[in-house]
């Protein structure tokens, strides 16, 4: 498995199953919507790292919707290919124009769609985000989604893995409850800001005391990771 996750957007569900096939056989995960607020819901839940999306659809368009993506700061940086039986050359221009990464015309082969996307994942993927994070002899690994401390594994539930994660690769920069919901649960999850200070305090015990220092209280504002010791 490749640890990416592709949601296809497309209201014809056999357009859908055979991308999936595709997607699946690359070694992706992936995720569906047959419309445009189906997609936006799972967008914000589940944080893909690609979107596929057909140009018409019930509800809106996939203009509409990547414009949308791209004029959100929590969503921007998702990258987003526009799947349409419309070929000319304005088409593709206005498509370019929203923000799409990618533009491809219905007819399509896997094969193509499978290149195309690895292509632009390749360049939306930040040199070495797939690589293990090491702070302090503090490890996680996106990949196999492990974490040690030195060789000894650590064990920790999922959220507390993703809070670790987004802390980790987000370094010396404090964030509020509030926007570690966001940027953790996701936008549509609602739960009491104080639910953050539980999975902080969770994931404290997890690293142990030898490293909780790294996940720093600030106070009147939230949370950091940093590997600079508080005063």
């Amino acid at each position: 498995m490749t640890g990416k996750k592709v949601l296809i957007i497309d209201d014809e569900s056999s357009i859908r199953e055979m991308i999936a096939i595709a997607l699946e056989m690359a070694g992706y995960e992936y995720l569906e919507a047959e419309n445009i607020q189906q997609a936006h819901e799972i967008i914000v839940d589940h944080r893909p790292d690609l979107v596929l999306v057909d140009w018409m659809m019930p509800g809106g368009s996939g203009i509409e919707l990547t414009r949308r993506l791209k004029k959100d700061t929590t969503t921007a940086e998702i990258p987003v290919i526009i799947l349409t039986a419309k070929s000319e050359e304005d088409n593709k221009i206005q498509g370019l124009e929203v923000g799409a990464d990618d533009y491809i015309t219905k007819p399509f082969s896997p094969r193509e769609l499978v290149a195309r996307l690895k292509a632009v994942l390749r360049r939306a993927t930040p040199q070495g985000v797939d690589e293990p994070i090491e702070i302090e002899g503090l490890t996680l690994d996106p990949i196999s989604q492990r974490v040690t401390i030195g060789s000894r594994p650590l064990e920790m539930g999922p959220t507390e893995y993703r809070l670790l994660k987004f802390l980790m690769t987000h370094q010396e920069r404090a964030y509020s409850r509030a926007q570690l919901l966001d940027q953790v649960w996701g936008g549509n999850v609602y739960v009491e800001e104080r639910t953050v200070d539980v999975h902080i305090r969770r994931l404290r015990k997890a690293i142990g005391s030898t490293h909780d220092f790294l996940i720093q209280t600030v106070r009147g504002t939230g949370y950091r990771f940093s590997a600079k010791r508080s005063v």
